[in-house]
C-alpha cells in the first residue's frame, strides 16, 4: 500500500446528482459525501448508500490491492440478503414516505404486517416475499384515487405491483423476490388465481383487518360459518377465532 493515499486529491472526487425527496431540486453531492443541504428547501438529503473510496476513486485499486479489491466490488454490488435484520424496516419506510400524510392506509399496512408476522410463526411461508408483500399490498389504492377516483380491489391489483416493485427496486431487493411479491400483490384481492403459503398468509392477515369492516360480528353463528369459508391457513383461523369470537 503507497505511503499516501493517491486518491487524496481532491480532484479525483467526482460530483453526483441526487433529487431532494421533499421538493424534487436536484442537489449536488461531492461522492465522499453521506449527506447535504437541499439549497431550496433546506431539507437534508441522504445518499442512497454510504460512499466509499471503492466506489469513486481510480486509485482504490493501487490503494488496496487487486484481490482485495475485486472481494469488497462484489460484496457492494450484491443484492441485499432477504433476511437481512432491516429488510422490514427498510420496506416499511417506503411505504410511509409513499402514503405521506394518509394515516389511514399506512395503520392498515401495519395491522396487516402484524399478522403476518403472526401466522409466519405457525406457517411455513417465505419471509422474505409474504412480509414486504404485506407492507405493500396495497400501495396501488392511491393512484386507484387519483386515476379512476376508487378504492376496487381489482384495480388495485393493476396499480399496485409497478409501485411495489419500483420501491423493492430502488431497495436491492432480489429479482425473484420482486417478481413474487409483485405477483402476490396483483392477485390479493382474487382469491383461486395463486394457489401457495405466502398467498393464503398474505390474505388471512389482510382478513384479520378487514372482516370487522365486511360483516355483522356481532352475529356469532354466522361469523363461525364465515371464518371457516374466508380463511386459508389453520393459524389465520385460530386468529380469527380469538380476536372476533375471545376463543382460544
Amino acid at each position: 500500500m503507497p505511503d499516501k493515499c493517491p486518491g487524496s486529491d481532491t480532484r479525483f472526487i467526482k460530483v453526483e446528482v441526487h433529487k431532494c425527496d421533499k421538493c424534487g431540486y436536484e442537489v449536488e453531492f461531492f461522492s465522499d459525501e453521506v449527506n447535504t443541504r437541499c439549497p431550496k428547501c433546506k431539507n437534508t438529503v441522504y445518499r442512497e448508500k454510504t460512499p466509499s473510496c471503492i466506489d469513486w476513486c481510480k486509485h482504490a485499486r493501487e490503494c488496496i490491492g487487486e484481490e482485495r479489491w475485486r472481494q469488497i466490488k462484489n460484496l457492494m454490488d450484491e443484492p441485499v440478503e432477504d433476511n437481512r435484520e432491516d429488510y422490514k424496516d427498510k420496506v416499511s419506510i417506503e411505504m410511509k414516505k409513499y402514503f405521506g400524510k394518509d394515516i389511514r392506509r399506512i395503520l392498515h399496512s401495519e395491522k396487516v404486517l402484524a399478522y403476518t408476522e403472526e401466522i409466519l410463526k405457525k406457517e411455513k411461508g417465505n419471509r422474505s416475499v409474504v412480509i414486504p408483500a404485506a407492507i405493500l399490498h396495497d400501495i396501488g389504492i392511491k393512484e386507484c384515487e387519483k386515476k379512476y377516483n376508487s378504492t376496487d380491489g381489482q384495480l388495485q391489483e393493476k396499480e399496485g405491483p409497478p409501485i411495489a416493485r419500483q420501491i423493492l427496486e430502488k431497495l436491492n431487493i432480489l429479482p425473484e423476490t420482486i417478481d413474487e411479491v409483485c405477483k402476490l400483490i396483483a392477485s390479493h384481492h382474487s382469491p383461486g388465481e395463486i394457489d401457495s403459503t405466502n398467498f393464503k398468509i398474505l390474505w388471512d392477515a389482510d382478513w384479520l383487518v378487514n372482516l370487522r369492516d365486511e360483516v355483522d360480528t356481532k352475529d356469532k353463528e354466522k361469523l363461525t360459518k364465515l371464518i371457516e369459508k374466508i380463511f386459508t391457513t389453520q393459524a389465520g383461523k385460530d386468529l380469527a377465532y380469538k380476536i372476533y369470537l375471545g376463543k382460544e
